[in-house]
């Protein structure tokens, strides 16, 4: 994308240079929040401990930095003690959570059924959705990746 005009010499004189650029405006993004789930309370007699300790572990570390960030989403980035950036780290733990969730989706399984997802909206706490459906966690978590995304750009803008 660019203007048609673009030098003051192709536009055929001289064009006043504009002083200010004027207000920049952003969305901001309402993040909605996963709350912690019991996966070997649900999923313990039917999947290897190793698998639900996994679960859980990456569940956890979601929740975790997501009600740290959450609120602070639309300050100044962040760095973690090793450099990174706290919504770059968030991204990659919803990243490493992903491919889990969807093996619990394979062949028609019933245990994408059996886990009682909770997520809470940033802005009014008290709304909460809960949803017993491995494709709804799966979609929370894209949604919760596209809003982090969303969120990056707009501080490259501002």
């Amino acid at each position: 994308m660019g203007c048609f005009a673009s030098t003051p010499k192709d536009a055929g004189g001289n064009r006043r240079k504009p002083t200010s650029i004027g207000d920049v405006s952003v969305y901001v993004p309402g993040l909605r929040i996963p709350k912690p789930v019991e996966f070997s309370e649900s999923l313990g007699d039917q999947l290897p401990k190793t698998l639900v300790e996994r679960l859980t572990a990456l569940r956890t570390r979601i929740v975790v930095m997501a009600n740290q960030e959450g609120p602070t989403i639309t300050r100044t980035r962040r760095k973690t003690q090793h450099g990174g950036s706290t919504l770059a780290d968030l991204h990659q733990a919803l990243e490493d959570y992903l491919p889990v969730l969807l093996g619990l989706t394979k062949d028609g399984s019933q245990l994408q059924f059996k886990v009682q997802f909770i997520w809470v909206n940033q802005e009014d706490e008290e709304e909460e959705t809960a949803m017993a459906n491995v494709w709804y966690e799966i979609l929370s978590v894209l949604h919760l990746m596209a809003m982090l995304q969303m969120s990056q750009a707009n501080l490259l803008l501002l």
